[in-house]
């Protein structure tokens, strides 16, 4: 790798310098939501919506991060050039750890306070269960939450590694800081992938601890890289509509950000397929529980919009090479698939609220006020981060291959 030179004065902006002054507008309204969904769930709703809101938001904020570290650790492994350009956005997203590790602590509370919340961490359900006393070594809220420190610190440490050196070589332009990445990068996969896995069990599958699925944690990945994936192009449009990064992404960015989206969308659907097919086959009670709920009711609908929103339709949609080169066209199928993997998380989560009447969806100004709550509160620490340097690498040794790249 040769090193490469700033990029020569190109006629577009690469910083964010008058942003910050969003991000205290920003705090002020989440911390506003989220407390205004938990006066309205306190005096207004069924018991435990509000934590159950809270959870599977907190969910869909926290995929964007963790798809955003995948990405990075991807394009190191594979030496890629063609990213390098939007590679700045995904390590930003990436480093969001800290403000998703802290909107935690809510989550902590409701455990060890013995919120409707987990029926693992409520002493009378658990006293009437022995499935769950027997699980009881692992689903405890103390090593719950040391398990969440672990995790957190793991992507904590990888979000900023990737992100501090990445700023660093815009000044020192030292390709070895590119080396150093790249060789930590697959230990990053396997640390990410772990982690990942083990997080979707204990705060998403363990909702109903007495059901289980060892392919649970593909399913939330492949649901995070949609996420992740839809947010960077959403990102970069809005960027490029105020005037930044012009010239830098371009129509054959977005075209292998849609490929990859394409993909992740085929992905998700075939992780989602086999987990239920081999549940249905199997036809084990305590397995088919979780999809008869989801499968019965006003439940029956979610699930099926998700076939025909999060797979059948975008599969479709994106796949002409003009869906994936015309900015109005892929923001639009952007939107569609952030909305269908939000949705997906709540179907994860919601059907596991007790107190809910037959035939009636959880879904109100609590769920609204958890979105806003938390997006505002992420969306404030993503600009801190991102004001910290250019929004292109301009000191990445593949950054002229990415300037000149062209689809085949």
């Amino acid at each position: 790798m040769r090193e490469t030179p700033p990029l020569p004065n190109p006629p577009e902006r690469l910083c964010l310098d008058d942003l910050p002054c969003l991000c205290r507008p920003l705090t002020v309204l989440g911390a506003l939501a989220l407390i205004g969904g938990l006066v309205m769930n306190t005096f207004f709703g069924p018991e435990g919506h509000f934590v159950h809101a809270y959870l599977y938001n907190y969910g869909f904020f926290l995929s964007i991060t963790l798809g955003g570290l995948f990405f990075v650790a991807i394009q190191h492994v594979t030496r890629a050039g063609w990213s390098v350009t939007v590679r700045r956005l995904a390590e930003v997203f990436g480093a969001n750890v800290p403000v998703m590790a802290i909107l935690f602590l809510p989550i902590v509370a409701a455990v060890f306070n013995a919120m409707p919340l987990y029926p693992w961490s409520q002493p009378e359900i658990v006293a009437e269960q022995p499935l769950l006393q027997h699980k009881a070594v692992y689903l405890n809220p103390t090593f719950f939450t040391l398990r969440a420190v672990f995790y957190f610190a793991v992507w904590g440490w990888l979000g900023r590694y990737f992100l501090r050196r990445s700023l660093e070589k815009d000044q020192s332009k030292d390709p070895g800081l590119t080396r150093r990445m790249e060789r930590l990068s697959p230990a990053a996969l396997v640390l990410l992938g772990g982690t990942v896995t083990f997080a979707s069990f204990d705060w998403l599958m363990s909702l109903e601890p007495e059901w289980f699925s060892t392919i649970f944690g593909l399913y939330y990945f492949a649901g995070a890289m949609v996420g992740f994936l839809a947010a960077v192009i959403l990102v970069a449009m809005l960027l490029q509509a105020t005037g930044r990064a012009t010239v830098s992404i371009t129509v054959e960015h977005y075209h292998d950000l849609g490929k990859l989206l394409f993909g992740f969308v085929i992905f998700w659907g075939y992780m989602a397929f086999s987990q239920y097919m081999l549940i249905w086959y199997a036809n084990i009670p305590e397995e088919t529980q979780w999809y008869l709920t989801r499968q019965t009711g006003s439940w029956a609908g979610v699930s099926l919009v998700l076939l025909f929103g999060h797979l059948l339709i975008p599969f479709f949609g994106l796949l002409p090479r003009a869906a994936k080169r015309r900015k109005a066209i892929l923001g639009f199928w952007a939107v569609w698939l952030l909305a269908a993997h939000w949705l997906d998380l709540y179907w994860l989560v919601m059907p596991s609220m007790s107190g809910v009447e037959a035939g009636c969806l959880p879904l109100g100004l609590v769920d609204m006020c958890c979105f806003v709550g938390i997006g505002s509160l992420y969306l404030a620490g993503a600009i801190r981060l991102a004001t910290a340097g250019a929004l292109v690498p301009q000191g990445d040794p593949r950054l002229a291959e990415s300037l000149a790249f062209e689809n085949m």
